[in-house]
């Protein structure tokens, strides 16, 4: 890594015309972002998730989570104004001086309130073009303590939104869980205590953006993720073996399937691979809630998915297990570890 801590300072700072060697993909991990195409994501309108045409959405939403992964989704509840204020809050956070944002500095994974940068800078062969706040926000109050106080009105802004992040998230969850014939409530009642944690994004720009990634192709290994974003694009979703560019539309949020729902729907939904790109003029700011299970939760299929005709996928596991391979395996794909096949000493649910 850079001798300095963050990526901000060393863009900021040096005004750099290259990229550092140690944030370069191999030629063939790279981008290429000639090939990349433009084909719209499905956007739901939640209004009537809560009427007489609720059966519609959940169609909607069922379909998306099969073909995608990934939806957007309009007339979500959340007042634009609690949205205003997180992008606001987030980008005086960054935009503090090198040893104000160094307190809450860490590389240590293990730390879940923390600034850092790239992924898991303690394992990674090359480094991501990101800086990140990682919050946890569930409990809040066992958390918020711990949360930066500089802005000012960082803490209240950033609670305010994670509550109105939360409720969108379980009203998401339990129209996941209806749209798979399950009782609406199923998965929630498979997540233990809980968990939620918020990451605020910083993509600066990057003299050569061909040569590296905000963050590389993963699918998220939480539940559901909630993600608001600025109006710079930069996040590509795969679909059909192309990388797909997604249109930023004001006060949505893009919804994307993560692989605890993957394996409790016995693969009929699919976690959605996406990555992140970054470009020469602008910096970017995205800002993802991740909805999981606490570590103690078991997951698996859920045993009305399961028949002679489609068997288990996956085995059970706790979350917490779960959990510590993606963070010993940096962003790779762990879904694979927990097939079946490749557990035969291990009884599926």
């Amino acid at each position: 890594m850079s001798k300095r801590l963050l990526l901000k300072d060393m863009v900021s700072t040096d005004k750099i015309e290259h990229v550092p060697s140690n944030y370069i993909r191999p030629l063939t991990q790279r981008p290429n972002l000639q090939d990349v195409v433009h084909d719209p994501i499905p956007v739901i309108d939640l209004q009537d998730l809560r009427g007489p045409n609720r059966g519609h959405v959940i169609e909607q939403i069922g379909r998306a989570c099969r073909d995608d992964g990934f939806f957007q989704v309009t007339n979500h509840g959340v007042p634009e104004a609690i949205i205003a204020n997180m992008m606001r809050i987030t980008r005086e956070f960054f935009e503090l001086p090198e040893e104000e944002r160094l307190k809450v500095y860490s590389d240590d994974p293990a730390k879940v309130t923390r600034l850092s940068t790239s992924f898991n800078v303690r394992n990674e062969k090359v480094a991501s073009w990101r800086d990140f706040l990682g919050l946890p926000c569930y409990p809040l109050e066992d958390y918020i303590h711990e949360w930066p106080n500089n802005p000012a009105s960082f803490r209240d802004i950033a609670a305010e939104y994670c509550k109105s992040a939360r409720g969108l998230a379980l009203e998401l969850i339990e129209a996941v869980s209806e749209s798979l014939g399950l009782d609406k409530d199923y998965i929630t009642r498979q997540l233990g205590k809980h968990g939620q944690h918020m990451a605020l994004n910083y993509y600066p720009s990057c003299p050569q953006p061909d040569l590296t990634y905000g963050l590389p192709a993963h699918t998220d290994h939480y539940v559901l993720t909630v993600l608001l974003h600025d109006e710079v694009p930069g996040l590509q979703l795969l679909k059909d073996g192309k990388w797909v560019a997604v249109r930023p539309i004001p006060n949505t949020f893009i919804i994307n399937i993560g692989d605890q729902i993957q394996v409790m729907s016995n693969g009929k939904y699919k976690s959605g691979t996406h990555r992140v790109v970054v470009n020469c003029d602008k910096e970017r700011i995205s800002i993802p809630t991740f909805y999981s299970p606490s570590p103690d939760a078991v997951i698996g299929p859920a045993p009305q998915l399961v028949t002679d005709d489609e068997p288990a996928m996956y085995r059970q596991y706790t979350y917490g297990e779960y959990d510590g391979k993606v963070w010993s395996n940096g962003l790779e794909k762990c879904l694979d570890m927990f097939l079946v096949e490749n557990n035969s000493n291990h009884v599926a649910v």
